[in-house]
C-alpha cells in the first residue's frame, strides 16, 4: 500500500523506533520513590507541573468513562521509560512530546517507552487515552444515587487517571467534564467556562495551587450549587443535592463562621475557594479533598448525631484544608501532621462552642494511647496498612493519638509559643510539603532548645510518655482494645454503633466529633472506624482521612469534655 501522509509515515516510524528501543530495555517494571508504608506508589525521574483531565460521563455511572489525561512535566534525569501510576482503566493510545510511544502493564504502573530517550532537564508532555472505570472497590470513583464523586486518598487517585501518585508530587490541575445536560458538574477550584453541544454540557475547572492526586474532587449528578461569601469575600459554594437545598442550608450556612474561626487560630485561608460536597451515598468517611470536602448525607439527616458533633467534622475537614492540603505530607508517615491537627482543631472547636473539654478529652485519649500504639505503631511510625485495605493506615493513633502529641507539646512549650508554631508551620510550607523534621526543627526554633528528645519519646515509641503537667495520668492496653470505654456522659447523644474493620481511626477518635477510631469513640451504626479523615459512615467511627468522629458521647462527659 502507498503511504502518501507524511504525518501517518512519521508516526509509523516512530513506533517502530520506540519497539526497537524497547527491545533492548528490561522488562518493564512497577516503580516507586521509596515510601515505605506504599513502596510502590509514586514514580521517580519527573516533577509533575499540570495535569489536564477530560471525562466524558455517559449519564450511567456503572459503567467506565472515557478519558484523555494530558500530563505536563519536567525530568529529573535522563529516562529511556516513564512510569505512570495507573490501574482499572483500558490505554488506548499514548504519546510522549507529540509523538506515539509503546507502552505495557506492570503491577499498578503504566510503563511508557517514548521513541526517544527524554535528557534530564527537559520538559515531557504526555498523552494518555484511556478509560476510567468506576466499578468495584478500593476507592477512585464513588457512585452516588444520581451519579459519581470521588475518593482517592490515600492511593487511588490512580484508579482513576494516570498520575504520579504520591502527594509528595503535587500540580495544578485542569479538568474537563462532558455530562448530559440535565447533570451539574463541579470540581477543585474554580469554574473556567461551559459550552453546550447537542444534549450533553462541557464543564472547565481550573485550580489556582498545586494539588496532591489524593485531594482531586469530581462531582457529577442532579446537584444544586449553592453561592454565599466567606470572610473577606472568599467565594463559598456549596453542593448538595438539588431536592435537600432547604434541608441542608442550616448546616450549608454555618461554613463562613467556621471559616473565620479557623483564620484566627492558624491565618489566612490558603485557597482560591471553599464549600461542602454533600453526596448521596454511604462511604462511611468525610474526606478533605481540596477547595471542596466530602460529607456523606446521611451525616446532616440522621437525627441521632448531635449537632455539635457534625459541626466538629465540618471543622475537622476544613482544618484539613491548611493541614493535609495546602501543606501535605511528605511521606506517609507524616500523617500523623494532617490527622493530628485536623482532630486538635475540631477538638478545640467543640469546646469553645459546644463546652466538649479539650483535656477530657486528651486524658481519654492518653488512657488509650499505650494500646494504640501497640496495635498500629507510634504516630510517626505507623505500621503500613493491611494488603488491600490501604485505608486501615488510618487508625485511632493518627488521629486522637497524634492529638495527644500537640496537646503535650503545648503543655511543654505553653500555649503562646505553640500558637505561633501553627501559624509559620502553614505559612512556611503554604502549596508544599512539610515532613516531621520539619515540625520538630521549627518547634526547637520557637522553643529556644532542643525538643528531639521530646519528640522521639512522642512520635516514636511504643510507650507513651509521661504527659507534662500530668503526673497522674495513665496509659495502659485494657482500655485501648474498647473504642467505646471511655466515660460516657449518657446515651442519649450517642450515635452508637459498631466499629468497621479497618477503619477504627475516624475523625472522631477520643471524644472527637470527626474521626473514626478515636479515643472512647464509638462506631457509627452500620459503618465502619477509618482513621479520622473522611469519617466513616457512621459518625461514631473512625475514619480515613475520613473523618467521623467517635462516639459523640465518649468525646464529652457532662461538662467539658472533647476527627
Amino acid at each position: 500500500m502507498l503511504l502518501t501522509s507524511r504525518r501517518l509515515r512519521a508516526a509509523l516510524l516512530a513506533a517502530a523506533s520506540a519497539t526497537l528501543v524497547a527491545a533492548t530495555l528490561p522488562a518493564p517494571q512497577p516503580l516507586g520513590i521509596g515510601d515505605p508504608l506504599f513502596p510502590q506508589l509514586g514514580n521517580p525521574g519527573y516533577d509533575v507541573l499540570t495535569y489536564d483531565l477530560d471525562f466524558t460521563y455517559g449519564g450511567d455511572n456503572s459503567k467506565p468513562l472515557d478519558a484523555i489525561t494530558k500530563i505536563n512535566a519536567l525530568t529529573t534525569q535522563r529516562l529511556d521509560r516513564i512510569n505512570l501510576d495507573f490501574t482499572h482503566g483500558v490505554v488506548g493510545s499514548v504519546d510522549v512530546n507529540g509523538e506515539p510511544a509503546t507502552f505495557a502493564t506492570a503491577g499498578e504502573d503504566l510503563v511508557i517507552t517514548p521513541a526517544e530517550a527524554v535528557d534530564e532537564g527537559t520538559r515531557l508532555r504526555i498523552t494518555v487515552h484511556h478509560t476510567s472505570d468506576p466499578a468495584g472497590k478500593g476507592g477512585g470513583w464513588v457512585a452516588t444515587t444520581d451519579g459519581l464523586v470521588m475518593a482517592n486518598q490515600a492511593d487511588a487517585g490512580h484508579r482513576v487517571f494516570p498520575s504520579n501518585d504520591h502527594p509528595a508530587d503535587k500540580a495544578r490541575f485542569t479538568f474537563r467534564i462532558t455530562a448530559p445536560e440535565r447533570l451539574t458538574v463541579v470540581a477543585n477550584g474554580l469554574p473556567a467556562g461551559k459550552t453546550r453541544k447537542g444534549a450533553t454540557t462541557t464543564w472547565t475547572y481550573r485550580s489556582q495551587h498545586p494539588m496532591a492526586t489524593e485531594l482531586v474532587q469530581v462531582s457529577i449528578g442532579d446537584s444544586a450549587v449553592i453561592h454565599r461569601a466567606g470572610p473577606d469575600g472568599l467565594p463559598v459554594r456549596d453542593v448538595v443535592p438539588a431536592a435537600d437545598k432547604a434541608k441542608l442550608e442550616p448546616w450549608l450556612k454555618k461554613t463562613p463562621e467556621q471559616l473565620r474561626w479557623m483564620e484566627e487560630q492558624v491565618g489566612q485561608y490558603p485557597f482560591e475557594t471553599y464549600g461542602v460536597l454533600i453526596a448521596n451515598a454511604e462511604t462511611g468517611f468525610e474526606l478533605e479533598t481540596q477547595t471542596l470536602s466530602l460529607f456523606e448525607r446521611s451525616l446532616f439527616v440522621r437525627p441521632e448525631y448531635p449537632e455539635w458533633y457534625v459541626d466538629s467534622i465540618m471543622v475537622h475537614e476544613l482544618s484539613h484544608q491548611w493541614f493535609g492540603d495546602s501543606v501535605s505530607p511528605h511521606r506517609w508517615s507524616d500523617l500523623w501532621l494532617n490527622e493530628g491537627h485536623a482532630t486538635w482543631y475540631e477538638a478545640h472547636y467543640a469546646q469553645e462552642h459546644a463546652g466538649k473539654s479539650v483535656e477530657t478529652r486528651m486524658k481519654n485519649a492518653y488512657r488509650q494511647s499505650d494500646g494504640w500504639r501497640a496495635a498500629g505503631g507510634p504516630p510517626a511510625a505507623p505500621e503500613p496498612p493491611a494488603a488491600g485495605q490501604q485505608i486501615s493506615l488510618f487508625r485511632p493513633v493518627v488521629y486522637d493519638g497524634s492529638a495527644l502529641v500537640l496537646y503535650a507539646l503545648r503543655q511543654e512549650i505553653g500555649k503562646a509559643p505553640f500558637q505561633r508554631m501553627e501559624r509559620e508551620f502553614v505559612r512556611d510550607h503554604r502549596d508544599g510539603t512539610a515532613t516531621t523534621a520539619d515540625f520538630i526543627a521549627l518547634a526547637s526554633d520557637i522553643a529556644g532548645r532542643d525538643l528531639s528528645a521530646f519528640f522521639r519519646a512522642w512520635l516514636y515509641e511504643r510507650k507513651t510518655p509521661p504527659m507534662p503537667g500530668h503526673p497522674d495520668w495513665r496509659s495502659g492496653t485494657a482500655a485501648a482494645e474498647k473504642p467505646g470505654a471511655a466515660e460516657k456522659p449518657g446515651a442519649a447523644d450517642k450515635p452508637g454503633a459498631a466499629e468497621k474493620p479497618g477503619k477504627a481511626d475516624k475523625p472522631g477518635g477520643a471524644g472527637t466529633a470527626a474521626e473514626p477510631g478515636a479515643a472512647g469513640t464509638a462506631a457509627v451504626p452500620g459503618k465502619a472506624d477509618k482513621s479520622r479523615k473522611p469519617g466513616n459512615a457512621d459518625p461514631t467511627r473512625g475514619t480515613r482521612h475520613r473523618h467521623r468522629p467517635g462516639n459523640p458521647d465518649d468525646v464529652g462527659n457532662p461538662g467539658p469534655k472533647p476527627e
